[in-house]
């Protein structure tokens, strides 16, 4: 299609005058650059050499696991990272190794397969690296059928994870089977997450394969969230958290930002971003969401009233505590407010970023916990922390519920957003200091491990895993906020030619 002046704005390639201070302006850096792509080097070289092609390595005892059902996630998942860093043998590694894969089965007979999760690492890593191999990185690998492989396994699993539609409504179960037979679970409900998160990576398959059922089938499953019946909305734009596989209704009306709902609402405003006319009634559902948190799930805590957390909720009762996961939405926000002209976003995700990373910058070991609490100012009668951590709650706005940290990104990637949209060098250091902090107290072994406990200097010693998001969106956000201007950043003024799915994998975006 062609966009006549008017409609350009509206379709977000031309970004409005937006508001800000005028802060020290950043500028890529190699040298920090390279020192993240040194840390991913490292821990692919663990990876490699004790765990390959299995899925995910352990680094302490130099073990590994199949957790992902053993089609390697690790090198799947972290394949456009190597590529957006250069990193050519690791390319090369993992592409000879794509065509090897059998993607339709699993070597443990009886063993599930998360439909979600499966979406969001293995099909999204594989078309991902498609897009980026046949665009802006084509010089990288001179064979294309290595690369015209990633489509045609990207389509191999996607063939079969499509069991997981053959539900009364069309809502998608959330675990299929491969072996010994290809069926689903026949689960009675599935999370908005999980429902809502297919969106992107079904709809961009369609797209570059030809085939429109993927997208349908997913456009299908998430119609019952666009247009939510049963349970009621706590507040407009935002629902429950289980939805019926039978009927399609809600069955309770209790979410967060956070685990189960988070990236339900991440994908509203990204469909947007992928084809803002086909997917016009997605941002007006994000919108809704997205006021409906402004002015009910904000909470300032107490001690700490300069800092804004998002609550939970059940009904219209809320809950004030939040954790890791939750700290993606700041970015959301800022994304939206770029893509929709609209500062109140913005500003909202600049605070939602700012807060989130306070919780890096109290603890001991400088890294944010998985679960944290506070006390709402609007509620100071409210759950009281132990008095063990009443002299940190008094400091810091919040005590630690769950001190654990499992390699997470979703702090990086806010600060990612705040940089590109502020070009404020502030947010280029804190991700340097997290970076820092995360690689300090998680390197173990032969790579990097989760760690135990964040309010210890030294994270409480490692718990031996390093999942295969540490490759695809930790280290990635960490390389990008620092690396050279190109294609796949995300713009401040429009013009945005690719968008992040959930695990960080950059798919270009419809074109007419």
């Amino acid at each position: 299609m062609r966009f006549t002046s008017s409609s350009v704005f509206a379709l977000g390639l031309v970004a409005p005058s937006l508001a800000f201070p005028h802060p020290k302006r950043g500028s890529p850096n190699p040298a920090r650059a390279a020192a993240v792509k040194a840390a991913f080097q490292t821990s692919w070289n663990g990876y490699q050499q004790f765990a390959f092609p299995h899925d995910d390595l352990h680094p302490v005892s130099n073990g590994f696991d199949d957790g992902r059902n053993g089609w390697g996630a690790s090198a799947i998942d972290g394949l456009d990272t190597a590529i957006i860093m250069g990193a050519t043998d690791v390319v090369n590694t993992i592409l000879q190794r794509v065509p090897q894969i059998n993607f339709t089965t699993t070597a443990v007979a009886n063993q599930g397969i998360s439909v979600f999760e499966t979406t969001i690492r293995y099909v999204g890593g594989l078309i991902s690296s498609y897009d980026l191999l046949k665009g802006p990185y084509s010089s990288l690998v001179t064979n294309q059928t290595l690369v015209n492989n990633l489509l045609t396994q990207a389509q191999s699993l996607a063939n079969g994870l499509k069991v997981s539609f053959n539900t009364p409504s069309g809502v998608p179960d959330p675990t299929v089977f491969f072996n010994p037979t290809v069926r689903n679970s026949g689960a009675s409900s599935n999370n908005i997450a999980e429902i809502g998160s297919l969106v992107l990576e079904w709809t961009h398959l369609s797209d570059l394969s030809g085939n429109p059922q993927y997208g349908q089938l997913a456009q299908k499953g998430e119609s019952y969230l666009l247009k939510p019946t049963g349970s009621p909305e706590a507040w407009p734009g935002l629902v429950g958290t289980f939805v019926s596989t039978r009927n399609g209704t809600f069955q309770d009306s209790n979410g967060s930002w956070s685990a189960l709902s988070d990236s339900f609402y991440e994908y509203l405003i990204k469909m947007y971003l992928y084809d803002p006319v086909a997917f016009a009634n997605y941002k007006d559902r994000w919108v809704l969401a997205a006021d409906s948190t402004i002015a009910h799930l904000a909470s300032h805590p107490t001690t700490r009233k300069d800092l804004t957390f998002l609550s939970q909720y059940s009904g219209k009762t809320t809950s004030p505590q939040s954790g890791h996961l939750a700290s993606f939405a700041g970015g959301n926000f800022i994304l939206g407010g770029i893509l929709l002209g609209e500062q109140k976003y913005i500003d909202f995700g600049l605070k939602l970023t700012d807060s989130y990373y306070a919780t890096y910058s109290q603890t001991a070991s400088g890294i944010g916990p998985e679960g944290f609490q506070w006390v709402d100012s609007a509620n100071p009668s409210g759950t009281q922390p132990p008095s063990s951590q009443s002299a940190f709650y008094s400091k810091s706005g919040y005590w630690v519920t769950a001190p654990y940290y499992i390699l997470r990104p979703e702090t990086l990637e806010s600060l990612y957003y705040a940089y590109r949209i502020t070009g404020d060098a502030k947010y280029q250091d804190l991700a340097w200091n997290a970076f820092n902090a995360i690689t300090k107290a998680t390197r173990a072994g032969s790579a990097y491990s989760a760690i135990n406990d964040v309010t210890q200097a030294n994270g409480g010693g490692p718990s031996d895993d390093m999942e295969s998001f540490w490759f695809a969106e930790a280290l990635k956000y960490a390389y990008l906020i620092h690396a050279e201007e190109s294609d796949i950043q995300v713009k401040p003024n429009g013009g945005n030619k690719y968008v992040f799915n959930t695990e960080a994998h950059p798919f270009r975006v419809r074109r007419a």
